[in-house]
């Protein structure tokens, strides 16, 4: 409902203008002020959005009453009402930023139509803000969607050619050389403190925050010059583990990778921030990798499977015998070299527990690895290894079995139908009742494309059927296929079929 306050010292002005208002407006709020005075007082509480003010009245004169109401109130449109039309009074009027005047007397047609066209400017101005806190809420929702898709393609390769880049030149990517990932251990039932980590991760404007996969929560923080690398990762591990119910850190814990010089090589600081999590129930409730106990120089220098990038490559696909292979040649080749039992039995079980832990990321449940505390050689510690080894290989085996390819099917048909909507890993995880990591797969291996991929076909299958019609603005064409920037769907649309959307409907319609 709109709202108008008129303002005169003459009574009779003023009813007259309001019966003619109400008759003309009858969905208007009108109220009255007698004076300047009263009119600054009224504003607060009725909050007009147009006020017609006569210029001369006792005490306070209309000019200053505006200039001290605008001061307070900027979006209110003003009136001025004069019986004398003067440039001196006019030139004042449009300083203080009055839309129109009225002269008295005036024809009840020139009020009507003067106070119709503020009033038309009223609900214009407030349908565009309308739209455009809609369109600012609807990207703000999508760049949260982005973030959380960059930091899965970029942490765990699931990268896409096309998208990955634009991706990240959509969200506020901090001008830094050097970046390094946090993982966030959560115990279980404080899944509904995900948004007051990321929302402690925003606040410092420094990274970006991934899904929740399990209990494991991944995090892209981007260096602040003026700090220290550890003094920023450790005021932000303090502050992430703030959010725990009533301070009890049980089962908290956050593991801080190395830092590196591009998000091309972050995957290997997200190595390092896991294995960091290895031991979660030392008393600090976070630890660096530097930190992390260094391994004995035995092997022959053999760099042990969990510090190495490809091995959770490996789990990940599936790729069972060589991980059994190398498995075995760790345990080999401390034997060779005469190393403890005890050490080698650690060692090959952190490495074990690596593996569990890429596969809980993934959705595959499986057992803990544990060996018997009477390991008496090493025989038998090669043996309890394949024996577990079997176990998880069995696990995954199964799990990936049960995607049927009914399962498959609704999953594209849910992209199908849902293309202009904004869908992200964890939407069609929660769709299907499958892990974001496990969704990500099966389009590699069972559909032979990124998830993105079949996504942004059908955008762009739809975009071009509506550049057909020439009435609809490539902005709206923009949001109807489910963007919310038109840079960047002009991007993709040019990457996609080589031309841009407007060279796409020129020469469309010009071969009709």
């Amino acid at each position: 409902m709109l709202k108008l306050l008129i303002v005169d010292d003459e009574q009779i002005e003023r009813e007259g203008v309001q019966a003619i208002l109400e008759k003309a407006y009858p969905e208007l709020a009108i109220e009255q002020a007698k004076s300047g005075d009263i009119a600054v007082q009224l504003v607060a509480e009725f909050t007009p959005d147009v006020i017609l003010m006569d210029i001369k009245m006792p005490g306070m004169n209309g000019l200053e009453a505006v200039e001290l109401i605008s001061a307070e109130h900027p979006n209110i449109k003003f009136i001025m009402v004069t019986a004398y039309d003067t440039f001196d009074y006019m030139r004042q009027a449009i300083k203080l930023g009055v839309k129109d005047y009225l002269l008295k007397p005036s024809k009840a047609s020139d009020i009507k139509a003067t106070i119709g066209k503020v009033l038309k400017q009223v609900e214009e101005e407030r349908k565009s803000h309308l739209k455009s806190r809609i369109e600012k809420e609807a990207l703000q929702k999508t760049l949260t969607l982005v973030e959380t898709d960059v930091v899965t393609q970029l942490l765990f390769d699931h990268v896409h050619e096309v998208h990955v880049s634009m991706l990240v030149e959509m969200l506020d990517n901090p001008s830094t050389n050097e970046m390094f990932v946090m993982i966030v251990l959560l115990p279980a039932g404080s899944e509904n403190l995900y948004s007051a980590i990321k929302e402690k991760v925003r606040k410092t404007r420094s990274g970006w925050v991934g899904a929740l996969y399990g209990n494991q929560l991944p995090i892209i923080v981007f260096r602040q010059p003026e700090k220290s690398f550890r003094s920023e990762a450790a005021t932000l591990a303090r502050e992430i583990l703030s959010v725990a119910k009533n301070g009890l850190l049980t089962g908290w814990f956050v593991g801080i990778g190395n830092t590196c010089g591009s998000l091309d090589q972050i995957r290997q600081s997200y190595q390092e921030s896991l294995i960091a999590t290895i031991d979660s129930s030392l008393p600090l409730k976070f630890r660096f990798y530097s930190e992390v106990p260094v391994l004995s120089d035995l092997s022959n220098g053999l760099q042990v499977l969990h510090h190495k990038k490809e091995f959770s490559d490996q789990i990940r696909l599936g790729q069972w015998e060589p991980i059994r292979k190398d498995v075995l040649k760790i345990i080999q080749c401390y034997e060779s070299e005469g190393a403890n039992l005890l050490l080698t039995q650690q060692r090959v079980l952190e490495v074990l527990w690596i593996i569990t832990r890429v596969m809980s990321e993934m959705g595959v449940e499986t057992v803990t690895p544990l060996f018997s505390y009477q390991t008496i050689d090493y025989r038998q510690l090669r043996t309890e290894t394949i024996q577990m080894l079997d176990r998880m290989m069995k696990s995954y085996v199964n799990h990936f079995d049960r995607l049927g390819a009914d399962t498959i099917h609704q999953i594209k048909q849910y992209i199908f139908e849902h293309s202009n909507e904004d869908i992200s890993l964890d939407a069609l995880g929660r769709k299907v009742g499958l892990s974001p990591m496990y969704i990500s797969k099966i389009f590699k291996e069972k559909l032979g494309v990124n998830y993105i991929d079949l996504l942004t076909e059908c955008r762009i299958e739809k975009a071009k059927k509506l550049l057909a019609d020439p009435e609809k603005s490539i902005k709206e064409i923009t949001f109807e296929v489910g963007y919310h920037d038109p840079n960047y769907f002009s991007k993709v649309f040019k990457k996609m079929c080589a031309v841009s959307p407007k060279e796409y409907r020129s020469t469309l319609l010009g071969k009709r």
